[in-house]
């Protein structure tokens, strides 16, 4: 069970389809009180103000506490369970509209990012009150109950800044991830720069940019380095002809292979294989005098 305080305007419809409010409100939960697993018509951001619990949505389970917070998106199945010994009391505001979306995508949220950490449980907790306490009317309390949203938001937004930056940082690094699983899987064939920024769903600047950023390298020579790296071992651990091992690693040309395997490592392939195996056979030697 919990006490709770609402205000609920889903029976009334708004004048502002691309952001309204649908409700808000705060609750003192008792121990072990749960809701869900159910899923609701709009967004729900629920901020808890004190205590603990745990919110579980696709198969995922977060533990959390004072100043942070859960997203609940539209029709996913979710649920969420105040602490046993020290449960949680939270606010939520319900919402919907043509540009939530795109609002809490610019916040930081995804479907895979619904939790965050604030600091300004007071300022939220006021507009919440402020909410409830409203004793407008018609187009005047729609009026103040968007401009109250909005605060709500703005102050997310402050707070939310360097969690958007993480938000950032992690969009990047998914992108030469998948930047990356395209050469891992595809440096045996003929492939160019703009075709691994296309399998990224990037541009070939925007690529560079991200790869000289994360990688310190350019794409162009992470790519270089990936293959003269397969044919290195290939050398080794194979009888393969170099012509062949040219044409594994995405060479066309064995005379261009040639000449960047020796700039990579000093030898050319065929001395670097007649190395390995001459090192090998004095091991060998060196083992069967032991015997």
């Amino acid at each position: 069970m919990e006490d709770a305080y609402t205000l609920t305007l889903e029976d009334k419809e708004s004048h502002f389809q691309e952001l309204h409010l649908n409700f808000c409100g705060h609750s003192v939960c008792y121990p072990d009180n749960s809701i869900g697993p159910s899923a609701h018509p709009c967004y729900i951001l629920h901020y808890i103000l004190s205590g603990k619990g745990e919110y579980r949505v696709d198969g995922r389970t977060y533990s959390l506490e004072q100043n942070q917070g859960f997203l609940i998106e539209p029709n996913v199945m979710s649920s969420y369970k105040a602490d046993h010994d020290n449960p949680w009391t939270y606010l939520w505001i319900g919402f919907e509209g043509t540009n939530a979306k795109t609002m809490l995508e610019a916040l930081g949220f995804s479907h895979h990012k619904v939790t965050f950490s604030v600091n300004c449980g007071t300022e939220l907790m006021k507009i919440i009150n402020a909410m409830l306490e409203s004793d407008a009317e018609g187009m005047e309390q729609e009026l103040f109950l968007q401009s109250q949203m909005f605060r709500f938001f703005s102050f997310l937004s402050h707070e939310l800044s360097t969690d958007s930056n993480i938000f950032q940082r992690d969009k990047q690094n998914y992108y030469v991830r998948a930047a990356q699983r395209y050469i891992y899987t595809h440096y045996s064939e003929d492939i160019k720069i703009q075709d691994i920024a296309d399998a990224a769903g990037i541009s070939r600047s925007y690529l560079t940019i991200l790869f000289q950023t994360i990688l310190h390298v350019s794409p162009s020579d992470y790519l270089t380095d990936f293959r003269l790296t397969r044919a290195h071992e290939q050398l080794q651990i194979t009888d393969l002809p170099i012509g062949k091992i040219a044409e594994n690693c995405g060479y066309q040309n064995p005379l261009v292979f040639t000449r960047a395997f020796k700039k990579k490592i000093g030898s050319t392939p065929s001395a670097f294989r007649s190395a390995i195996r001459e090192e090998r056979k004095i091991k060998m030697d060196q083992v069967r005098k032991r015997k």
